[in-house]
């Protein structure tokens, strides 16, 4: 399973965080647990900001200096030790600059806890955010440019699990969250750009030292004549002296296209938050479409829907893009779904099947929480790796395109 951000977080900080952290701020716990909800992917989104605004060589260092600081040990403690919770702070400073009052008020007001309470929270997860990252850039062996690459790879889930609303575009003075993958992409291709022009810049400077070549020369044409005076029988090499060999020049992926953020108007006038493209909008569409007709062929794979390794449960994160369909089917009360779950070609088929099935009933079982009714659910079916496209043998990342969810519409 690929890395993803967030359930690194979540791990990090244990089952009883919420508990202990709603004890210690003196908060709700339902609400401290709906507050970190967007804690965590804010803080995530704070360093995908400043990574993209021309910082990231600073972050990586901050995220492993982080890594190895001794903080990712005491997490738990963190609430009630005011030194740690210091320290928290000012990496929290250090992503948001002075937007960290507004990010705080933004998460305060929208969940309903006390301003310090989210100062507090985003104190903790700050540490285990660059932690997280920190230890896995290390892990891999980053540079710069992998480093940035690895965020525009953690960008979709991150920003997709910022809960709807939640205006952390303006808190950061921002227009939108997709000026966020903007700056990412454009800092891969400034790189890019700079690490191409390297041979131009070695080429000016050998050329500005025109001096050097005859100098050689000259050095070469002293130990001939040595040779010579001396009756040493073994020559001299000259060509030691000048040969150079050209550093094969790196290669940096050209970035993705930018994801387009956009609002889904319903027919009850009802907006939701999704991406250009994505399952949102595609199902809209479709279903708004007086031209396109029932086909049981016809399937539209959630993109930022994710499972804990090996499991049917859903990650929190993830609930967003599931509770959105829940909304389309309300707006379009004679509509109805099939859900189906696959999985890549590795392991056991009959446990893929298996697994397959119980996550696209899990699907069915939110969406129900939801207030969807059987008349709008047509089952949901397990199809394990029947239509899997990818060769068992090929890397995890080719494979994670054959592990999805899809609906296929029945009725409109």
């Amino acid at each position: 399973m690929a890395f993803n951000l967030i359930d690194s977080i979540n791990g990090l900080l244990g089952n009883d965080f919420v508990s202990k952290a709603s004890n210690q701020l003196n908060e709700d716990q339902n609400k401290v647990q709906n507050a970190m909800s967007g804690v965590i992917p804010s803080v995530l989104a704070g360093i995908l900001n400043k990574a993209g605004s021309g910082d990231a060589a600073n972050v990586l260092k901050l995220a492993k200096d982080t890594a190895n600081g001794g903080m990712l040990s005491n997490l738990g403690g963190f609430l009630g030790n005011n030194s740690l919770l210091s320290k928290g702070s000012e990496l929290v400073k250090g992503l948001f600059g002075d937007r960290t009052s507004d990010v705080a008020n933004t998460i305060s007001n929208f969940f309903g806890i006390k301003s310090t309470s989210a100062a507090s929270l985003m104190s903790v997860v700050a540490p285990a955010a660059l932690g997280s990252i920190g230890r896995h850039a290390e892990a891999s062996n980053m540079g710069t440019g992998g480093f940035l690459s690895f965020l525009n790879n953690q960008k979709d889930s991150i920003l997709n699990a910022l809960p709807s609303g939640l205006n952390l575009a303006g808190a950061l003075g921002l227009s939108s969250l997709g000026s966020i993958g903007s700056k990412l992409s454009g800092a891969i291709s400034s790189l890019s750009g700079q690490v191409k022009d390297m041979p131009g810049q070695v080429v000016k400077t050998i050329s500005g030292s025109r001096w050097l070549v005859p100098a050689i020369l000259a050095i070469a044409a002293i130990g001939l004549l040595w040779y010579f005076l001396s009756g040493k029988k073994t020559p001299v090499d000259t060509t030691q002296a000048v040969k150079t060999e050209a550093a094969p020049e790196p290669v940096i992926a050209a970035p993705p296209p930018a994801i387009e953020s956009i609002k889904v108007r319903l027919p009850n006038g009802v907006e939701i938050d999704a991406y250009k493209g994505g399952i949102e909008d595609q199902l809209v569409r479709f279903l708004n479409d007086p031209t396109s007709k029932i086909d049981k062929n016809t399937w539209f794979d959630f993109d930022n829907l994710n499972f804990e390794t090996g499991s049917a449960n859903i990650t929190p994160e993830s609930m967003r893009q599931v509770e959105n369909i829940a909304t389309i089917l309300k707006a379009f009360p004679k509509a109805s779904l099939k859900i189906g779950g696959y999985t890549d070609k590795t392991g056991d088929e009959p446990a893929n099947v298996k697994l397959s099935q119980a996550r696209a009933e899990a699907v069915v079982a939110v969406l129900k929480s939801n207030g969807i009714g059987k008349a709008q659910l047509d089952g949901a079916e397990g199809y394990g790796s029947q239509f899997a496209k990818v060769p068992a043998e090929a890397t995890d990342e080719e494979r994670r395109k054959d592990r999805r969810i899809a609906v296929s519409p029945r009725k409109k």
